[in-house]
């Protein structure tokens, strides 16, 4: 797989996710580089005391074993009397402590002349090989070599060799247990993986808090957006860092330029309809005077039919004006029930029932959903014995409305006739046949649909399907 594939995961996270990981992955090497530099700098400084301590007591055996200068005409060897019993008084803390792994031990042309009491007696051998990394009188502080003792266990050891009175060569031995290096550092490293894993989280935590305070106005700014977008507001509105003020006036000029697009293309609709009515008009006052009263009703018939396609018409022209029902919030609950309570009026043949669910938003004019309710309830008054019922229920980000009727009802092919402009199956009633497919355009034009079907009731179903205005931002 390609670096770029493997990376391509990373391009869909957010900007505050982005942020976040990448500072974290900073800290997180930061504390990692931190801890090997503290633990590097320990252990140097506990090697360092540990050599130190040796070399000092090196530096005792060394003035117990030279000692001061010998009376004149006494020829010393470096293995008087005193020499031994001065070696033998250099047992101070840790060189006491039996068995412990600290020793010491010197020797005359490699042969042991005194001991501390922690040997109890043994011989402590140091191999050539292990002498390899032995520091010598110019050594550093830290250097120590690696050795076993009496009893197999690891040590580490300082060496130095001195020349005695009398021309011969001794050797004096200093050892300490490996774990009073590995000991201390454990202890040490541990407490400080603890305080630095609990500052790499508190860094953490801080950045997250850093990132999401710094985002927090792209989270006003969509707030802000959300609010024009639902219509409650007509611009961005709220102060903004001086990086997202300029991105602010730029939405706003958008805007502006869209709402006086908007009032320009409601000013041609407005002046298309004047002047289409003034016609229809003057159509209606001379159909009027006819003597023929066949020939008037059916001028009077057009004429009113005329008016209504040319309204429905200039609806649909100042709904794309309007850029779309995106903007539109129309309370559904509201204008279902003040249409059922109306025609409940006209009719009280029929008994509307109603079950409304509360808080739908339809994006979706008031005018027009009024005139698609309007048509369908009309029609379900006009065929139904007794009874029609109304209810509402969301359908994931729309909306459905069930207007059902226990009329006779319709077969399929007679669904498909009256949904044909100017189609009508009973011509005893009053109306032009485009009631529903008026409500079918009306429906279309929103993304909605218009479906006929039988009703458990036993009459006709109409379900109208329009989708819900979005959510105003909390």
């Amino acid at each position: 797989m390609s670096p770029l594939r493997a990376l391509a995961p990373l391009r869909s996270l957010s900007l505050r996710a982005r942020l976040t990981l990448s500072a974290a992955l900073f800290v997180i090497a930061a504390v990692l580089v931190t801890g090997f530099l503290i633990a590097t700098v320990l252990e140097r400084f506990v090697r360092g005391e540990v050599a130190t301590r040796l070399d000092l007591q090196i530096t005792t055996l060394e003035g117990a074993l030279l000692g001061p200068p010998p009376p004149p005409g006494r020829r010393d060897r470096g293995r008087g009397p005193d020499r031994l019993e001065a070696l033998a008084e250099a047992q101070t803390p840790p060189f006491d402590r039996a068995r412990g792994g600290w020793y010491w031990q010197v020797s005359i042309e490699d042969r042991p002349i005194a001991a501390s009491r922690t040997l109890a007696g043994r011989t402590l051998a140091i191999d050539e090989d292990d002498d390899d990394d032995a520091p010598g009188r110019g050594g550093g502080p830290m250097r120590l070599g690696q050795a076993r003792g009496p009893d197999g266990e690891a040590l580490v050891f300082r060496s130095r060799e001195i020349r005695l009175p009398g021309g011969r060569e001794a050797e004096i031995v200093a050892t300490a247990p490996a774990h009073a290096i590995a000991d201390p550092l454990r202890d040490v490293t541990l407490q400080i993986a603890g305080t630095l894993a609990l500052l790499g989280a508190l860094l953490v935590t801080a950045i997250f808090a850093q990132v999401r305070f710094g985002l927090a106005p792209l989270r006003r700014l969509t707030h802000a957006l959300g609010l024009v977008r639902s219509g409650e507001r007509e611009a961005v509105e709220g102060d903004y860092p001086v990086e997202l003020a300029p991105l602010q006036r730029e939405l706003n000029a958008l805007i502006e330029q869209d709402a006086a697009n908007l009032r320009q293309s409601r000013l041609h609709v407005a002046n298309l309809a004047h002047g289409l009515k003034t016609p229809l008009a003057s159509l209606s006052v001379a159909a009027e005077r006819l003597s023929d009263d066949d020939a008037r009703a059916n001028f009077l018939d057009l004429t009113a039919l005329m008016d209504r396609r040319v309204r429905h018409h200039l609806r649909r022209a100042r709904t794309s004006a309007l850029g779309g029902p995106v903007r539109q919030r129309t309370d559904l609950a509201v204008h279902a029930g003040d249409l059922a309570a109306t025609l409940a009026k006209f009719d009280p043949r029929v008994a509307i029932e109603t079950r409304l669910q509360p808080d739908l938003h339809l994006a979706v004019d008031g005018e027009d959903l009024d005139e698609m309710l309007g048509n369908l309830l009309d029609n379900a008054c006009r065929h139904a014995k007794s009874t029609v019922l109304m209810e509402t229920t969301r359908s994931g980000a729309n909306a459905t409305i069930r207007i059902a009727d226990d009329g006779r009802g319709l077969t399929e092919p007679e669904i498909a006739a009256v949904l044909q402009p100017g189609r009508r199956l009973d011509e005893t009633t009053p109306g032009h046949g485009f009631g529903l497919p008026i409500t079918a355009e009306i429906a279309a034009l929103y993304g909605g649909a218009l479906t006929l079907g039988p009703a458990p009731e036993g009459g006709l179903e109409a379900r109208l399907l329009l989708p819900l205005a979005a959510a105003s931002p909390a």
